[in-house]
C-alpha cells in the first residue's frame, strides 16, 4: 500500500470488500438480528395471544432502545384517529324537519346536473334532504326536481314553499322505477343524479362525482359513499356474485379505512346517490321495466352501461347520509320491498352468463371483487386480466419534493393506463420526520384510482396475510424499505420486482473516496452487503440504466436484473429562441447528498472562472429542502429558491440561458438532466450527470473539471447559433427516449405487467433478458391520462414556502436580478412578451402583478 493512503477507502473495485471494524460488524449484526425478530413478529401476530403479542412488542422495543420512538407514534396515530372522528362527519341531525319557507335552492337556467328527487309521502324526509342540499350548495349549476308519485299526504303541499325547486306531482302513482324515468324526460341538465328522499348530503358531494366525471372518459355512472347517521359506513359502491345477490361493500365499517377511500370501478352503486349522463342514461331507455316497481334496477343499469362500454366508479369524496329503509322498509316479505326477490330472478335470467363468466360465489375474494377483478377461474374471462400490483416505498409520492417521488408517481401512473389495479403501502416510520407528507399527494393518488396505506412492518404483517393472496406483483422500492417488506411480501403469491432508483452503494463510495470518509466507506460496504440481500430475494430487480444492470450481473450472477426507464414526459417545449439574459440554473433535491456538494462546487469554484469571462452571469439554485450549506451561498450572490410547484420550475426553465448539472458523485440517471433537456434548455453537466444516457455528448457538454465545464458554460453564453442547435437537439433527445409512452412500455416489459395500451417503441434503455409476457391482456384503464393530468393540477395547487421567481429580492453581494430585465442594468432591458414568446401557447405567463415587482 503506497505511503498515506487509506484503507478504509482507497479501494479501487466496486464492490471488494472494506476493511471493517469488528465494532461495526457487530453492529450490524445487532441491527439484523433485530430486524429479523421485527419481520417473524409482524408475519405471525395474528396468530399469537393479543397481550402476549403487545408484551413482545413492547419488551422488543425496550431491549432495542426503540420505545420512545414507537410511543411518539403511538400518540400522534391516537391524536389523529380522534380528530378524524370528532371532524370528518357532520353529526346526527335533527330530526325534527325545518320549515319549508326556509329553504332556499339556486334553479339554474341552464344546469349541469338535474337532481331528481322521487317521493311517496315523507314530507319530513324530504324537507330534510332540500335544506341539506341547500346547507351544502355544489358550485356547478344545479336544478333540483322533486316528484311526488301521486302520493294521499295532504303535507306535499309544505314543498310548495321551498324555493328554487321544480314541484311535479304525478296524477297516478307510477313508482319509484318509472317515476324515475319520467322525470328524467323533463330535466335539462347534462347529467342526472338520482337522490332518495331520505338522504342528506354532505360537503363537496355534488361537485365531487361531476369533477371525476369530467377527468374520466366512458364514465356511465357514479356512485357516493352512502353513511349512517351514526358515522358508520353503509356502502362504497356494491359487489354483485355470481347468484345475483348483492353486497353494500364495508356495511357497518370505518367509512374512514384506505379500503373505502379511492376511486374505483365496481359492480354497481346504489340508486341513492347515482350520478348518470342524461345522454348515456337515455341511449339505456332508461331503469328497466321488467324491475317495476322498484330493486335492482339499478344494478340493472350499471350491468347495461358496462355492456354498452360505460363504466360504473364509485367516488369517495362524495359523502351522503341515508336513512336506511325509510321509504320502503327492511322487511323484505312485505309491500314494495317483497320485489327485491322477485327482481333478483329477473336479474339472474337477465344476465346468467355474465353472472356465470366474471363473478364469483358469495363472499369469495372479496378483495378481488370489490375492484372487479376476479381471478384463478376458468372463464373468468376479460376480469381475470387485469393484474394487481402493490407498490411499497418509504412514503407517498412526493412531486415537488425529489426526482425518486416523480419516478415513482410516474410508475404508478404507468401501471394504471396498463389496466393494472394499484395498491401503494406507505412505509410510516420512513415518513415520521420533519417533512410530512401532504394529504393532497395522497388525496390525488386515490383521486387516481390507489388504495393509499400507511403503517410500519406490524400493520403490514396483518395486512398482507388478509390481501397478500390477491396481488399479482409486489414493486418494493428503495434498498433500506426493501430489506424490511421483502419477507413478508415472499408470503404472498405476487411476483416481487425491486427497483433500487441506482446503486446506493456506488454512490456512496464515489462520495467517500471524493471525501476521504472512512465511516461513509464502510457504511457504503454495508449498503452492498443490503442491496445483495435484496436481489438474491427479488424476482426482477429493476435500475435506471444497463450500466448499472450490467454492475448488478457482475456482483450477483444469474440474478434477473433488467433497466427501465425512469421518468416519462406528457409534453415537450417546440423550438426556441435564445434566451438573452445570462441565468445559469441548477435544479436539485437537497435530501440528496450529491446535490449539495454540486451546489457548493458550482457556486464557490466554477462561478469563479465562468465570471472572469462572463461577469454578468448570474446562478440560480432551485430545489427542495435547501441545507444550511447550500443557503449559505446567499453570500457568493446565488440566489437560492426554494421547493416550487410544477408551473414555477418550468417558468426558471423558460428564463436560464444554460442549465448546469456539475455532480461529482452519484448513480443512476439524473432527472434534472432529462428534464432541462425537456425544456429546450441547454446543458453542461458531468460523466456523474450523463450516466445511463448513452449519446448525451452529442446533445450537450459533458465536463469533467471546473476549467472544462466553466468554458462549456460560457461558449453557450455568447453564441446563440450553438445555443439554438443544442436545446433543438436536446428537446429531440427527450421526446425520443423519455415520453409516457415509452416509460410505460418499458416498466411493462421488464415487470412482466400486460400492457393493455397499443404497443410503443422500445425505450432508450434496453432489456438484459426478455420480460415474460404470459397472462391475456386486460382492459385498459382508459381515462387515467385525464385524472392523472388532475392529479398534476391538484399538486401543482399545494403553496410554496419561497418567494416567487419574479419577485426575487436583492441579496448580499450579488446584483439585483430582474426577471424581466437583464442581470444588471448594464445588460439591456428585455421586455416580458419576448422573453416568453420561445414558450408553447398554453404556458403561463408572467401575471400584471408579477411584473411590476421584478
Amino acid at each position: 500500500m503506497r505511503r498515506g493512503a487509506n484503507p478504509y477507502i482507497d479501494e479501487p473495485v466496486i464492490g471488494s470488500p472494506w476493511p471493517v471494524r469488528t465494532w461495526d460488524r457487530i453492529n450490524e449484526a445487532i441491527a439484523d438480528l433485530a430486524l429479523r425478530v421485527d419481520q417473524r413478529l409482524a408475519s405471525r401476530g395474528a396468530r399469537l395471544p393479543p397481550l402476549l403479542y403487545r408484551l413482545c412488542r413492547l419488551a422488543w422495543w425496550t431491549l432495542t432502545l426503540r420505545l420512545p420512538l414507537h410511543t411518539v407514534y403511538w400518540v400522534r396515530a391516537r391524536r389523529a384517529r380522534r380528530t378524524a372522528a370528532m371532524s370528518q362527519y357532520d353529526p346526527q341531525p335533527d330530526p325534527v324537519a325545518p320549515p319549508a319557507n326556509t329553504i332556499r335552492l339556486r334553479n339554474a337556467a341552464r344546469p349541469a346536473v338535474s337532481v331528481i328527487i322521487p317521493t311517496y309521502g315523507q314530507v319530513p324526509c324530504t324537507l330534510r334532504c332540500l335544506a341539506a342540499i341547500a346547507a351544502h350548495p355544489p358550485a356547478a349549476p344545479i336544478e333540483v326536481i322533486v316528484v311526488d308519485d301521486a302520493s294521499a299526504d295532504s303535507a306535499v303541499a309544505q314543498l310548495e314553499q321551498v324555493e328554487g325547486i321544480r314541484l311535479i306531482r304525478q296524477p297516478s302513482n307510477l313508482g319509484y322505477l318509472r317515476t324515475c324515468n319520467e322525470a328524467a324526460k323533463l330535466a335539462t341538465g347534462t347529467h342526472l343524479l338520482f337522490l332518495n328522499n331520505d338522504t342528506e348530503p354532505h360537503a363537496n358531494w355534488l361537485d365531487a362525482m361531476l369533477d371525476l366525471a369530467n377527468t374520466r372518459s366512458n364514465v356511465g355512472a357514479i356512485g357516493a359513499k352512502l353513511v349512517y347517521p351514526d358515522g358508520r359506513l353503509q356502502e362504497a359502491g356494491g359487489i354483485i356474485w355470481n347468484d345475483a345477490t348483492g353486497w353494500n361493500y364495508g356495511r357497518g365499517d370505518d367509512p374512514d379505512k384506505p379500503e373505502y377511500n379511492y376511486v374505483r370501478e365496481v359492480d354497481y352503486c346504489s340508486g341513492a346517490a347515482l350520478l348518470v349522463p342524461r345522454a348515456a342514461f337515455a341511449a339505456m331507455d332508461g331503469f328497466d321495466p321488467r324491475y317495476v316497481p322498484a330493486y335492482f334496477e339499478d344494478s340493472d343499469l350499471a350491468f347495461r352501461l358496462r355492456e354498452a362500454g360505460y363504466k360504473v366508479l364509485y367516488e369517495p369524496r362524495a359523502v351522503v347520509m341515508h336513512h336506511e329503509g325509510v321509504s320502503h322498509g327492511t322487511d323484505t316479505r312485505l309491500g314494495v320491498k317483497a320485489h327485491q326477490e322477485i327482481n333478483r330472478d329477473t336479474f339472474i335470467t337477465r344476465w346468467a352468463d355474465i353472472l356465470a363468466t366474471q363473478h364469483v360465489a358469495p363472499g369469495t375474494q372479496v378483495q378481488r371483487a370489490r375492484d372487479r377483478v376476479y381471478a384463478h377461474q376458468e372463464g373468468a374471462g376479460k376480469m381475470g386480466a387485469r393484474p394487481v400490483v402493490l407498490v411499497v416505498d418509504h412514503r407517498v409520492p412526493e412531486p415537488d419534493r425529489d426526482a425518486g417521488s416523480r419516478t415513482m408517481q410516474a410508475f404508478v401512473e404507468a401501471l394504471l393506463q396498463a389496466g393494472a389495479v394499484v395498491k401503494f403501502w406507505a412505509d410510516s416510520p420512513a415518513s415520521v420526520d420533519s417533512a410530512t407528507p401532504c394529504p393532497a399527494d395522497e388525496a390525488a393518488l386515490q383521486a387516481l384510482g390507489v388504495e393509499v396505506h400507511h403503517g410500519g412492518l406490524w400493520l403490514f404483517g396483518e395486512w398482507i396475510r388478509s390481501n397478500g393472496q390477491a396481488l399479482d406483483h409486489v414493486l418494493l422500492s428503495r434498498p433500506d424499505v426493501a430489506e424490511r417488506y421483502l419477507p413478508l411480501v415472499r408470503r404472498s403469491r405476487a411476483r416481487v420486482t425491486f427497483y433500487g432508483h441506482d446503486l446506493h452503494h456506488d454512490r456512496m463510495r464515489q462520495q467517500a473516496l471524493l471525501e476521504r470518509d472512512p465511516a461513509l466507506a464502510r457504511a457504503a460496504q454495508r449498503m452492498l452487503r443490503r442491496e445483495r440481500r435484496v436481489w438474491r430475494g427479488a424476482d426482477i430487480v429493476l435500475y435506471p440504466s444497463q450500466a448499472e444492470v450490467d454492475h448488478v450481473v457482475a456482483l450477483l450472477p444469474g440474478v434477473v436484473a433488467r433497466a427501465v426507464q425512469p421518468y416519462g414526459f406528457a409534453d415537450f417545449v417546440p423550438p426556441r429562441r435564445p434566451v438573452k439574459r445570462q441565468l445559469l440554473l441548477f435544479v436539485a433535491g437537497f435530501a440528496h447528498p450529491p446535490n449539495e456538494d454540486a451546489a457548493c462546487w458550482l457556486a464557490r469554484d466554477i462561478m469563479l472562472l465562468v465570471n472572469r469571462q462572463a461577469p454578468l452571469a448570474h446562478l440560480v439554485i432551485v430545489g427542495s429542502n435547501p441545507t444550511a450549506r447550500v443557503r449559505s451561498l446567499t453570500d457568493l450572490g446565488v440566489t437560492i429558491v426554494a421547493n416550487v410547484g410544477d408551473i414555477e420550475l418550468r417558468e426558471w426553465y423558460a428564463m436560464a440561458r444554460v442549465a448546469v448539472v456539475p455532480l461529482r458523485h452519484g448513480a443512476g440517471v439524473k432527472r434534472k438532466v432529462v428534464e432541462a433537456l425537456r425544456e429546450g434548455v441547454p446543458l453542461v453537466t458531468t460523466p456523474v450527470g450523463a450516466q445511463g444516457l448513452p449519446g448525451l455528448s452529442a446533445v450537450a457538454s459533458v465536463c469533467g473539471t471546473a476549467e472544462t465545464i466553466a468554458a462549456a458554460v460560457v461558449a453557450l453564453l455568447g453564441d446563440d447559433g450553438l445555443w439554438t442547435e443544442r436545446s433543438a437537439a436536446g428537446i429531440g433527445y427527450a421526446s425520443a427516449h423519455f415520453s409516457e409512452a415509452t416509460l410505460r412500455s418499458s416498466l411493462c416489459r421488464a415487470m412482466g405487467v400486460p400492457d393493455a395500451t397499443p404497443s410503443t417503441p422500445l425505450p432508450l434503455v434496453g432489456l438484459s433478458r426478455e420480460a415474460d409476457q404470459g397472462g391475456a391482456r386486460s382492459v385498459p384503464g382508459e381515462g387515467v391520462a385525464r385524472a392523472t393530468t388532475l392529479m398534476r393540477a391538484t399538486t401543482l395547487m399545494r403553496a410554496t414556502t419561497v418567494t416567487r421567481a419574479t419577485t426575487l429580492t436583492r441579496v448580499a453581494g450579488a446584483p439585483r436580478l430582474d426577471p424581466l430585465r437583464g442581470s444588471s442594468p448594464e445588460a439591456g432591458e428585455v421586455e416580458a412578451g419576448e422573453v416568453y414568446a420561445d414558450l408553447a401557447a398554453d404556458e403561463r405567463a408572467l401575471s400584471p402583478e408579477t411584473a411590476q415587482h421584478g
